[in-house]
């Protein structure tokens, strides 16, 4: 069966799922399931073969004919759309079910399969007015989405910020499109190097696709709607839907010429939203808000390597601009991976528990040993330890960097502080995620809540297995997608990337390595579970520091781990506390709360916007409906012109 017709059954699947999302959804989730794993298959076998899958049906939508191509490039984005999509569609079938959400599942069903849909339109259109259609409509459904709970105001406020923000992108977008068919005569898309003219575009495409991805400090719109959403659509949103904001720069850095200074800017962008990522990340107490922080850090790196590819793009270094840019691509799969993983593990914990403030939780692995274990190994993963995914991507993006500094220059001074950076942003990540590990799955239980909660049924338990399983692979086999990686990144540059010459002799060491530091854990493991079997265990009260009673709440809490390493961001974080210090030699009240605000949300884009509306008001006096007035204007407005006419002849 031929890529087209599996994209055609693809597609058929989706909206078989849109017809019978309000009537069946056992149907739903059958054609749904059909229809993500025909887009896998179609994407897969384009990534094995190396060729372009091109469809003109003769259709003309909006005076503009139909005109769909699958290469290497939007095949490899394809291939992650595809795994979450059926991730998240058998998970969303138990964690947002009609028995207890008889409302809004069967509505939440049909958008989400009309999200999924365009999204993967989005990756086949060849003509810029088509994509900027079915662009708006994956816009709208996510907006649908994100707002399930439209009844609590927390969610309104979010859904309408992630509306706004994407409406300024398309806007942005509209412009970039627009100019480009100007320019070229058509909103037909494909290579177009050669137009040196057209490389100011690519500013319009950044802060618009940047927008989308979540770039910082574009990404005000994104913690909020991650945070409440549903935990299967803040999987899909982190895990693709920012990630069709990248698909876009590399698409359009790919076929477009861009300006000299374009890779240093993107590195630099890259730069900033890793470290202020997770940075910020460190600051939060609420579960989903931290982990939707970290999308800003894990695009952040995922910048640094497309920065430094278009860099050597531009320098004529093939070498290390190929290590940076498989790198970067390359953790496009792993961050959607552990990144969902994550998603749906806070999503199992809030759906036994009801609640996402860490600090009303602790000691869930007693009860939920599966979500333990699993949302443990996306936490090794996103901090990049070996030997799970994470690690083979920043390992790669650190080649290309260490090559880049054996060039000297101005490029070489760059990769330091870029090689420096990612690592201070790999160490916080660490910091961070042994907080929530920490705080959420071990010690006891802070409040009622956390004592009495239960596993997830399988349903939600299977998708989060999948996709650590895929963690894992990707990890200790590396090498067998390299292919994957060497199309991509021919398709994207082909006069810098030869895919017959991608070095792939470091993804087999690194692969060997992590084979054997496998096989020493579980030794390991095995061993120290016979000595204990054979030895007993002994028990002994926790050291109590001199407290005659320990309880719960002497426990570090989130913000008291990583107060220490927050307070060297104070000066971004701008963190809000609220103290009651005790009083007296026996003190009978004392407290202390923290909140981390979105600093660009809340001290840039809100009072610039209040002061816009002011004057919007002020101006808005002087339409009063009085025709004398609006004569009285025009007089002004003519004497003005008049005046400006005489002192421009007068020079």
């Amino acid at each position: 069966m031929t890529p087209g017709w599996l994209l055609l059954i693809a597609g058929l699947g989706l909206v078989a799922g849109i017809l019978s999302a309000f009537k069946s959804p056992r149907v739903w989730l059958a054609a749904t399931l059909a229809g993500t794993i025909a887009a896998f298959a179609a994407a897969v076998w384009m990534l094995a073969s190396g060729t372009v899958w091109d469809w003109q049906p003769g259709f003309v939508i909006g005076g503009e004919a139909l005109h769909f191509q699958l290469d290497g490039i939007s095949a490899f984005f394809l291939v992650l759309l595809s795994v979450l999509c059926g991730a998240g569609t058998l998970y969303s079938s138990e964690y947002w079910s009609d028995k207890a959400h008889p409302a809004s599942a069967p509505p939440g069903r049909a958008w989400w399969n009309g999200m999924l849909l365009n999204m993967g339109f989005v990756l086949l259109c060849a003509n810029g007015l088509h994509f900027l259609i079915v662009w708006e409509i994956f816009t709208v459904c996510a907006y649908f989405l994100i707002t399930r709970e439209r009844q609590r105001p927390a969610t309104r406020a979010a859904g309408w910020l992630y509306l706004a923000a994407s409406h300024v992108a398309m806007i942005l977008l509209f412009a970039f499109f627009a100019q480009l068919a100007a320019r070229t005569g058509s909103w037909e898309l494909g290579p177009m190097r050669e137009r040196t003219e057209l490389a100011p575009l690519f500013w319009l495409a950044l802060v618009g696709f940047g927008i989308k991805a979540g770039i910082f400090p574009l990404h005000i719109w994104l913690p909020s709607a991650h945070a409440n959403a549903p935990s299967h659509v803040s999987a899909i949103m982190s895990g693709m839907a920012i990630k069709m904001g990248i698909y876009g720069i590399v698409r359009f850095t790919g076929w477009l010429p861009t300006p000299d200074s374009a890779g240093w800017v993107v590195a630099a962008l890259g730069v900033v939203s890793a470290v202020l990522g997770v940075a910020f990340a460190l600051g939060q107490h609420d579960l989903k808000r931290l982990l939707a922080y970290h999308s800003v850090e894990n695009i952040g790196i995922i910048l640094i390597g497309l920065g430094f590819a278009m860099l050597a793009a531009s320098h004529g270094n093939p070498m290390w601009g190929q290590l940076a840019l498989a790198g970067a691509l390359l953790h496009v799969w792993n961050h959607g991976l552990f990144k969902a993983l994550l998603f749906l593990g806070a999503g199992s914990v809030l759906h036994a528990t009801g609640t996402r403030e860490m600090s009303r939780l602790g000691g869930l692995w007693r009860a939920m040993p599966w979500t333990a274990s699993l949302f443990a190994l996306g936490a090794t993963a996103i901090a990049g330890l070996p030997p799970l995914n994470g690690f083979v991507s920043e390992w790669l993006v650190y080649l290309g960097l260490f090559d880049a500094v054996s060039e000297h220059g101005h490029a070489a001074f760059a990769a330091i502080l870029a090689a420096v950076a990612l690592g201070m942003t790999g160490a916080l990540a660490l910091a961070c995620f042994v907080k929530v590990c920490g705080v959420v799955f071990l010690g006891l239980p802070r409040t009622e809540i956390a004592e009495h909660v239960h596993e997830c049924g399988w349903r939600m338990r299977l998708p989060m297995l999948v996709l650590g399983a895929a963690c894992v692979t990707i990890g200790l086999a590396p090498i067998l997608f390299w292919p994957a990686l060497a199309t991509a990144s021919a398709a994207w540059q082909p006069a810098l990337t030869n895919a017959n010459a991608l070095p792939s002799a470091p993804l087999v060491t690194l692969g060997a390595f992590h084979l054997a530091l496998t096989a020493l854990v579980i030794l390991a493991g095995i061993f120290l579970w016979r000595r204990v079997q054979r030895n007993g265990v002994s028990r002994a009260g926790t050291w109590d520091c001199g407290y005659a009673a320990p309880t719960p709440r002497m426990q570090y809490t989130a913000g008291s781990f990583a107060g220490i390493i927050t307070g060297w961001f104070d000066w971004i974080l701008r963190p809000q506390r609220h103290a009651r210090l005790p009083k007296g030699y026996f003190p009978t009240h004392a407290e202390f709360a923290e909140h981390t605000p979105e600093t660009v949300l809340e001290k840039v884009v809100e009072p610039a916007g209040s002061l816009v509306l002011r004057l919007s008001t002020s101006v808005r006096r002087l339409q009063h409906g009085r025709v004398q007035s609006y004569i009285f204007y025009l007089l002004l407005g003519l004497a003005a012109l008049a005046i400006l006419a005489v002192m421009g002849g007068a020079k």
